[in-house]
């Protein structure tokens, strides 16, 4: 055959045809390089065959080439490129050694789709999993940005989510080499991530495809940019976002395909897990107040007991029951009784410590657990701060109420090695607060309450 010929059917061949010599140069490639490569022949004649490889894949490319060399075939051998545009490649290679000519002969198919297709089924899986076993959701945003990592760079990686009960837009999970984690703000604050979410529509940033000067990048300017929305049940919820600061890594239409295919899934994945969530928290907490239910508060009570028995320090434990609740459902409905409670549960959160627990048991009584404490005067401190509190006037709807409690505390280990024990010291001592009028704090075992400030308040009662 003619080699003029040759070369012509060499040319209308799909796939590529490469020959390189001894010292790994390009010495010929047909036509279809340009296609697969992104570079023309006459650019790459004469250039080292590795230079194109992926950095990650050039190792073992070296390792197959000297297999070949060796006198090995490779018929299935599979690596990376970078293409001239920056995007990479994924090549099946069929190659051999030809001793007699010096140079290694091989065949390069395009196979990025195929790899595409695959990773894509991998990842659903993947995601499908990880919303099945993470522990909860921050496990799960971890899991997420692992699996799209898997798919395309993901250094700088951030979720997303608009909550329109608060009408804000909240950053969950955020990871990025420059920027802390922005903090909530309006879904109208004018960010490309808001703008996702707003239109439904995946938008992708790059130098050739600048955003509007308008909408500015949440935090410093990336210079590539892709984001696409998690939609749930027709409605947009939030955004997956990743970003780059530099021209070496780059974001592309099929990127942003890739990235909204699995979109639908880590959306499902992760209204899931807030489900789950929700009714975790359901289970373990007061339904009217959002405060440790009776089984949480002992559960947390348990490990502070345990905590202390193994390390040392003190607990003081606070029962507190408000005085004469049942004369305010009684004058003003229950409604405006559940406004109250709901109002103490808050002023009593206000004023503990992070690490302090605070817990309702039922009706109108409340527990406070006291943690890490450096004596008994500490919790008497707690105890009266949060009984003057309480006595405070409270605007509830169209009226002002009044309302006080009787507060008992029990300290370990003065008054109990034990949870049983610890609770019925101090539920002693509200009760006897209550039996000589309310509106005391009284220590477990004293004789007799502690004064409580007299206020104008306290006389007009």
């Amino acid at each position: 055959m003619e080699p003029v010929l040759l070369n012509k059917i060499m040319d209308l061949l799909w796939d590529a045809i490469c020959v390189v010599d001894t010292e790994g140069r390009y010495v010929f490639v047909s036509a279809s390089y340009e296609r697969i490569f992104g570079y023309r022949p006459e650019e790459v004649l004469g250039r080292r065959m590795i230079e194109l490889v992926h950095p990650d894949d050039r190792e073992a490319t070296l390792e197959v080439a000297a297999a070949i060399m060796a006198g090995n075939p490779q018929p299935h051998f599979q690596n990376r490129y970078i293409r001239k545009d920056g995007t990479t490649v994924h090549i099946m290679w069929s190659a051999r050694w030809s001793d007699s000519d010096r140079v290694r002969i091989a065949v390069a198919r395009d196979i990025t789709a195929l790899k595409r297709a695959e990773s894509m089924t991998t990842a659903l899986h993947a995601i499908s999993e990880a919303a099945h076993t993470a522990d909860n959701l921050p496990a799960l945003y971890e899991d997420i940005h692992r699996i799209i990592g898997s798919l395309l760079p993901a250094i700088n990686f951030f979720v997303a989510l608009y909550d329109p009960l608060h009408a804000e837009l909240t950053f969950p999970y955020f990871v990025d080499e420059r920027d802390d984690v922005p903090p909530a703000q309006s879904l109208d604050a004018g960010t490309l991530t808001g703008q996702v979410i707003r239109t439904g529509q995946a938008l992708l940033v790059t130098p050739a495809k600048p955003s509007d000067p308008a909408l500015p990048i949440v935090g410093t300017d990336a210079q590539h940019w892709l984001g696409v929305p998690l939609c749930s049940q027709g409605t947009t919820v939030g955004a997956l976002v990743v970003q780059s600061y530099s021209d070496a890594t780059r974001y592309t239409e099929a990127d942003k395909e890739l990235l909204q295919f699995v979109s639908t899934q880590v959306a499902a994945a992760i209204e899931r897990k807030q489900a789950e969530a929700r009714l975790h928290h359901i289970a373990r907490h007061d339904p009217l107040t959002d405060l440790a239910n009776r089984d949480l508060f002992h559960q947390q009570f348990e490990a502070a007991l345990e905590n202390v028995t193994h390390f040392g320090g003190n607990l003081a434990l606070l029962y507190i029951d408000l005085d004469k609740f049942k004369q305010v459902n009684d004058r003003f409905g229950h409604h405006t009784g559940d406004l109250l409670l709901c109002e103490v549960a808050q002023r009593i959160r206000g004023h503990l410590r992070e690490g302090d627990v605070v817990g309702r048991m039922g009706g109108d009584e409340f527990v406070v657990l006291l943690c890490r404490l450096q004596s008994m005067a500490d919790s008497i401190s707690v105890a009266e701060k949060l009984r003057a509190a309480i006595n405070a006037p409270c605007q509830l709807a169209d009226r002002s109420l009044h309302t006080s409690a009787s507060i008992g505390v029990a300290t370990y280990p003065l008054h109990g090695l034990s949870s049983r024990e610890l609770m019925r010291a101090a539920d002693d001592a509200m009760y006897c607060v209550k039996a000589s009028g309310g509106n005391r704090v009284r220590i477990a075992g004293a004789s007799v309450e502690l004064p409580a400030p007299r206020t104008d308040l306290d006389r007009s009662r």
